[in-house]
């Protein structure tokens, strides 16, 4: 659909700020996104992109209806891991399994097959089959060499699920592997190995501000002891045995 000039730019400016801030400030994206589709419900990439405002901010069923609404104006699969995911977030994980056995999924590519098996596994989670979510995380993908945008989350998904299944050793060596490939930081796979070693990280300020805290509060005793031994002096000189006279 196409729109005259200046509501186009309109619309494009409020898209702007919405990929621009969905990340930090995802409540600020989900407000751009409003005014979008307050402008331009009928085009596709509007009702996308208020769909992913509307699931960082986790309004799961507002996502869902606007990933649905984008999807029937293009007929594109490519959504529907997240449509899924929306799925899970509304606490309903077995139809986000039913959605994982669809056809539709053998329409995605090799990330969004990634994406929807990272989805199912979530969701065997959510029912707690924690075996059952090892299993579906298995595959080519992997213990493939190669490093792709999703290898890191697969494999961290991977080494969290070993974790909750109690298989400790085999969790931390996924971690390592997932910090390998995890290039951008997508993950805390660092700190969860660190947890594993049972290191420990010590907030340097912090010990600078306590220590002068603690040298505040050692002035204000020896001003206090020295306040006390004044007026021991002032009550001795206005005692009246100590009067001479």
């Amino acid at each position: 659909m196409s729109l005259p000039k200046t509501l186009a730019d309109d619309v494009a400016k409020n898209l702007v700020m919405v990929a621009n801030l969905i990340d930090e400030d995802p409540d600020q994206a989900y407000a751009y996104s409003r005014v979008a589709l307050r402008l331009a419900s009928r085009v596709a990439a509007v009702r996308e992109a208020a769909g992913f405002a509307a699931y960082a901010t986790q309004k799961y069923g507002e996502a869902l209806a606007e990933f649905r609404a984008a999807r029937r104006m293009t007929g594109n699969v490519d959504l529907w891991p997240v449509m899924a995911d929306c799925e899970r977030g509304l606490g309903r994980p077995e139809r986000a399994m039913t959605m994982a056995g669809e056809p539709e999924v053998l329409k995605l590519d090799k990330a969004g097959q990634v994406e929807m098996r990272l989805v199912a596994a979530g969701a065997r989670r959510d029912m707690g089959q924690i075996d059952a979510a090892i299993v579906t995380l298995q595959g080519p993908e992997l213990g493939s060499n190669s490093v792709q945008p999703w290898t890191a989350r697969l494999r961290y998904a991977y080494a969290d699920a070993l974790l909750s299944a109690g298989r400790e050793d085999e969790a931390r060596d996924w971690f390592a592997k997932a910090l390998e490939a995890d290039k951008d930081g997508a993950t805390d796979a660092s700190d969860r190995l660190a947890a594993l070693d049972g290191v420990q990280f010590v907030d340097v300020d912090e010990d600078e501000d306590d220590g002068e805290h603690d040298g505040e509060d050692d002035s204000d005793t020896d001003a206090l002891a020295n306040l006390d031994e004044d007026d021991d002096v002032a009550d001795e000189e206005s005692d009246p045995e100590n009067d001479k006279s």
